[in-house]
């Protein structure tokens, strides 16, 4: 249980390592959070770390919104997220959390919202196969077929795998390597691709999961102690 943090993705590139790999990369922007509250387990029965993220105009705030800033003595800002931390002492409200608090993390898990499809059909959005193109099917190739059965039940069940709104939902990408983090710029640079378009706001945490696999510069490393051993027998 860990604070977490939110950023922009700004596209993607490629790193080249030691071993003159070239890695794709996926670059984010890493928004500086600030403290807005500590919740003790006294208040509401756990412990967690309310922060704050991106700034935002004070006219577009409610008045509500308005009073909590001013009373918490700090600049607005555009999310507020809570997150459920084992030690709280060592945060103080008004502190700003970057990039430093994934310095010695390998891994992280990443949060962000596909890219919206609008309205699609079964092929498209669930891969179905449609109906046979050849003799005996009139204007419905590409339909979804039956979609319930007869009288019992009666309905359609939910969830059924139909046409309508494709992407634009949240998905979690787990155990994503970083290959290079730049603290002076706030830049994370991590391994592969995320969903979601560019400038679309990010969301990182720690891995949740235990990794045994090592990273790219780990392997490298093992390669060379491995060569330099076959040599040393020799």
């Amino acid at each position: 249980m860990s604070i977490g943090l939110i950023g922009t993705k700004i596209g993607m590139t490629r790193e080249f390592m030691e071993t003159g790999q070239s890695v794709p990369v996926t670059v984010i922007k890493v928004e500086k959070g600030r403290v807005l509250d500590v919740i003790t387990e006294d208040k509401r029965g756990y412990k967690a770390v309310k922060v704050g993220f991106f700034k935002i105009k004070n006219s577009k705030l409610t008045k509500q919104m308005k009073g909590y800033f001013v009373k918490k003595n700090t600049e607005p800002k555009k999310i507020l997220k809570e997150f459920k931390v084992n030690n709280i002492e060592i945060y103080k409200e008004g502190n700003e959390l970057g990039l430093e608090i994934l310095k010695d993390k390998k891994f992280v898990d990443v949060r962000s919202k596909t890219i919206g499809k609008g309205f699609a059909g079964v092929m498209k959005r669930w891969n179905f196969g449609g109906l046979r193109a050849s003799h005996g099917v009139s204007v419905s190739h590409r339909s979804h077929g039956s979609t319930g059965q007869r009288q019992d039940p009666g309905k359609v069940f939910k969830g059924k795998k139909m046409a309508g709104h494709m992407g634009d939902k949240f998905r979690t990408i787990l155990n994503l390597e970083i290959i290079k983090s730049d603290i002076e710029n706030s830049l994370l640079y991590l391994k592969g691709s995320i969903p979601g378009s560019k400038n679309s706001k990010v969301y990182l945490r720690e891995s949740i999961k235990k990794i045994n696999r090592k990273t790219i510069k780990e392997k490298y490393e093992a390669r060379l102690k491995a060569a330099a051993a076959k040599k040393g027998k020799k």
